[in-house]
């Protein structure tokens, strides 16, 4: 009894160091990312999200023409500035970093007098064309050279559809809005709390 306890201890006491250090270092991207780009994002159409340090482009018209996943020339020439920047900062803190993940959103809609089935698996079909072209053009620029090794095992290429669609104040669907690409960062906190629960499962 008094074994489990300690080990019950033990492991409160791990999860709670982790539990800090996970707020710390997400903290510290943040700040990071929005010293970098705190003059950008407005002309970028772009906004971070501290909770879940995502960057979102939210400007449709600028990134991709309605149904295509051919990059706009200006989405080219904001990529070209932002990802070399974002790859530098996010070196910094890779130690703690498991995925960087690149997601591309549509709205609900399609042609119209379309199946709502359908549009969803036109629509995935289509944010996983955008994020894989996204991925394909920030991977070539040439000042991430030094970083592709660690992009191929890091970066990740999701499309999703209209599985995360933003609403108004009225609680409808915002399309416009919902059309978007987002820049994830995915912290190791998890896998260190795993290891923790295997470590104490074979202990006992």
């Amino acid at each position: 009894m008094v074994l489990f306890l300690f080990i019950a201890i033990s492991l409160i006491l791990q999860v709670r160091q982790i539990a800090e250090e996970y707020q710390d270092t997400q903290e510290q991207i943040y700040k990071a990312l929005l010293h970098e780009f705190a003059d950008d994002l407005p002309k970028w159409g772009a906004k971070i999200d501290k909770d879940t340090l995502t960057i979102s482009f939210l400007s449709p018209d600028i990134l991709f023409k309605t149904g295509q996943s051919d990059l706009q020339d200006n989405y080219k020439e904001i990529l070209s500035d932002f990802f070399p920047r974002y790859i530098k900062v996010i070196d910094r803190y890779k130690d703690s970093i498991s995925e960087i993940r690149i997601e591309g959103h549509t709205s609900s809609e399609w042609a119209v007098g379309v199946d709502a089935d359908i549009a969803y698996f036109e629509n995935m079909r289509l944010s996983q064309d955008r994020t894989r072209t996204v991925l394909q053009f920030a991977y070539a620029i040439p000042e991430v050279s030094q970083y592709r090794p660690w992009i191929k095992t890091h970066l990740a290429a999701v499309g999703l559809s209209s599985a995360k669609t933003i609403k108004n104040e009225s609680g409808l669907e915002n399309a416009g809005a919902s059309k978007r690409v987002t820049f994830r960062i995915l912290t190791n906190a998890d896998e260190q709390m795993q290891k923790i629960g295997k470590s104490s499962y074979e202990e006992n």
